[in-house]
């Protein structure tokens, strides 16, 4: 089976892709692959790493109102569909598919152009608005929360799958994780992070949360600052008069072992991520989200929500957060031991972590369509 693969952009749209990609080598490792990014997008960086070959074609954003910028970026679309034709027609795919960001457009259109089974995936509640496009052209739409249906016209199209997880998500193992941090069984685990660029809102209410907790036996923070924003938060603890850090408190400005944190957790607070989403609920951990307000569509809110619905998780907007506030919701569920199960009861229940075999089985269907058409 011979697979074409794009998705571009951001971390959100490049992992499930790198996921699908190693799902498809990992059930025959005759399947090929090769994915199509853009130049400078942060998949030109990270595909190669995993040894996926890699093409490019050009692509652009699309503003949702009427300007000049949208002119020069219909004409670089026809080019970034003529290149893509041009790969398609000499790769030969059985099946092309996109998980998001502008580069998705020019690839899945050639490919809807060519007759090409095609599969997009969308990770957030809210569509973004290539996926909302490309769905009128494309034979399957994968979508990874129930909330999404409405959000899409052609219902006949869409499969629930969930959000691909990494393996080491969802093989943890949590004994040795809270060991590592040093965690005893009677303690609460707090893992705090704003994603990988951190958020700010987060940080300074986290600071009152710190000075409200420093040396609280019955509680263990590991805090994330984002490594842009790591000595300006360090700078507002000693403003705050923590100069040393005490021993139930752990500050970092990223996080290489994100697995091990997860499953190490009693309590997330972070922004609403779809791939952060789909990693808590695979353990069935409660959260409290506070979703980015300048995320484009505000589809962190809709995924937020989609939990908050569930009871998975607490909801506080970055506009209302402040540390008292984030205080106040950290006690009325660590405090509450029916709460905290309740929560991660309802969290594990919306974790999909069959999502890569859903979305292989699909691509193996769609496959098969193709290989019919060329006999």
């Amino acid at each position: 089976m011979k697979v074409l693969i794009t998705g571009g952009g951001t971390g959100g749209h490049i992992m499930p892709a790198l996921a699908i990609a190693q799902k498809i080598i990992e059930k025959n490792y005759k399947n090929d692959i090769l994915y199509v990014g853009t130049k400078n997008g942060l998949e030109s960086e990270l595909v190669p790493k995993e040894g996926f070959k890699f093409k490019t074609v050009k692509a652009t954003y699309l503003e949702r109102k009427i300007s000049l910028k949208n002119v020069k970026t219909m004409f670089i679309t026809i080019e970034g569909i003529l290149q893509s034709l041009k790969i398609i027609n000499k790769y030969k795919p059985d099946i092309v598919i996109g998980t998001g960001g502008y580069v998705c457009g020019p690839v899945v259109l050639a490919a809807c152009l060519k007759g090409i089974p095609s599969l997009i995936h969308e990770q957030n509640v809210f569509p973004g608005i290539t996926n909302k496009i490309l769905s009128k052209f494309i034979t399957k739409i994968a979508i990874s929360f129930s909330d999404s249906e409405k959000y899409f016209k052609y219902k006949d199209k869409l499969v629930l799958t969930g959000n691909p997880v990494r393996n080491e998500i969802i093989n943890y193992n949590r004994k040795k994780s809270r060991e590592k941090f040093g965690i005893r069984n009677n303690e609460i685990f707090i893992y705090s992070f704003g994603g990988s660029g951190g958020q700010k809102s987060l940080n300074d209410a986290m600071i009152e949360v710190i000075k409200n907790n420093k040396n609280n036996k019955k509680i263990k923070i590991l805090h994330v600052t984002g490594k842009r924003l790591y000595n300006e938060f360090l700078s507002d603890l000693k403003n705050s008069n923590i100069i040393t850090l005490p021993p139930n408190i752990e500050i970092l400005e990223y996080m290489y072992d994100a697995p091990s944190a997860l499953a190490a957790s009693d309590l997330v607070i972070g922004s609403s991520g779809a791939i952060t989403i789909a990693e808590i609920t695979a353990i069935g951990i409660p959260s409290i989200l506070i979703p980015k307000a300048y995320t484009a569509e505000n589809h962190q809110e809709y995924n937020a929500r989609a939990l908050e619905k569930k009871g998975a998780a607490k909801v506080l907007l970055e506009k209302e957060i402040t540390g008292e506030k984030l205080e106040s919701t950290i006690n009325s569920i660590i405090n509450d031991n029916e709460v905290l199960k309740k929560m991660s009861i309802n969290s594990k229940k919306l974790g999909k972590v069959n999502a890569k075999d859903k979305i292989y089985n699909t691509i193996v269907e769609l496959s098969s369509i193709s290989s019919r058409s060329n006999k």
